[in-house]
Protein backbone atom coordinates (compact mmCIF):
# COMPACT_ATOMS: atom_id res chain seq x y z
CA UNK A 1 0.00 0.00 0.00
CA UNK A 2 1.22 3.39 -0.98
CA UNK A 3 2.46 6.24 1.10
CA UNK A 4 -0.48 8.50 -0.38
CA UNK A 5 -3.17 5.54 0.53
CA UNK A 6 -2.44 5.73 3.81
CA UNK A 7 -2.60 8.72 4.36
CA UNK A 8 -5.87 9.00 2.68
CA UNK A 9 -7.33 6.48 5.04
CA UNK A 10 -5.72 8.37 7.71
CA UNK A 11 -7.61 10.89 7.08
CA UNK A 12 -11.00 8.99 6.61
CA UNK A 13 -10.88 7.05 9.56
CA UNK A 14 -9.77 10.21 11.57
CA UNK A 15 -12.67 12.24 10.39
CA UNK A 16 -15.26 9.45 10.57
CA UNK A 17 -14.09 9.13 13.96
CA UNK A 18 -14.62 12.60 14.99
CA UNK A 19 -18.13 12.91 12.87
CA UNK A 20 -19.84 10.00 14.66
CA UNK A 21 -18.85 10.98 17.80
CA UNK A 22 -20.12 14.79 17.67
CA UNK A 23 -22.70 13.63 15.99
CA UNK A 24 -23.67 11.64 18.97
CA UNK A 25 -22.83 14.47 21.09
CA UNK A 26 -25.20 16.82 19.38
CA UNK A 27 -27.78 14.28 19.03
CA UNK A 28 -27.68 13.76 22.81
CA UNK A 29 -27.63 17.11 24.27
CA UNK A 30 -28.84 19.81 21.53
CA UNK A 31 -32.50 20.03 19.82
CA UNK A 32 -30.47 20.24 16.35
CA UNK A 33 -32.81 17.95 13.80
CA UNK A 34 -33.28 17.23 10.27
CA UNK A 35 -29.91 18.54 7.94
CA UNK A 36 -28.65 20.59 10.66
CA UNK A 37 -27.33 17.50 12.59
CA UNK A 38 -24.76 16.02 9.90
CA UNK A 39 -23.97 18.88 8.64
CA UNK A 40 -22.96 20.83 11.81
CA UNK A 41 -21.30 17.47 12.87
CA UNK A 42 -19.27 17.83 9.43
CA UNK A 43 -18.38 21.07 10.07
CA UNK A 44 -17.39 20.36 13.24
CA UNK A 45 -15.51 17.58 12.07
CA UNK A 46 -13.74 18.88 9.13
CA UNK A 47 -11.99 21.42 11.64
CA UNK A 48 -11.19 19.39 14.36
CA UNK A 49 -9.69 16.08 12.43
CA UNK A 50 -6.03 15.56 11.94
CA UNK A 51 -4.83 16.24 8.19
CA UNK A 52 -2.28 13.73 6.82
CA UNK A 53 -0.10 13.91 4.12
CA UNK A 54 2.18 11.88 2.10
CA UNK A 55 5.05 13.92 0.78
CA UNK A 56 8.07 13.04 -1.35
CA UNK A 57 11.43 13.97 0.43
CA UNK A 58 14.94 13.15 0.10
CA UNK A 59 14.99 9.93 2.47
CA UNK A 60 11.85 8.61 0.49
CA UNK A 61 8.34 9.64 0.67
CA UNK A 62 6.91 10.12 4.17
CA UNK A 63 3.24 10.81 6.05
CA UNK A 64 3.16 14.30 7.98
CA UNK A 65 0.16 14.99 10.01
CA UNK A 66 -0.64 18.77 10.97
CA UNK A 67 -3.39 19.00 13.68
CA UNK A 68 -5.44 22.09 15.94
CA UNK A 69 -4.18 20.29 19.14
CA UNK A 70 -0.30 19.79 18.04
CA UNK A 71 1.85 22.71 17.47
CA UNK A 72 3.76 22.29 14.13
CA UNK A 73 4.07 19.61 11.71
CA UNK A 74 4.98 15.41 12.79
CA UNK A 75 6.05 12.60 11.13
CA UNK A 76 4.24 10.00 11.69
Amino acid sequence: MSKKTKALLYNLFCFAAIFVAVRFLLDLYTHLSGLWLPLTAFVIGTILAPKFQAIQTKDGEKIFMKWLFIKGIKEV
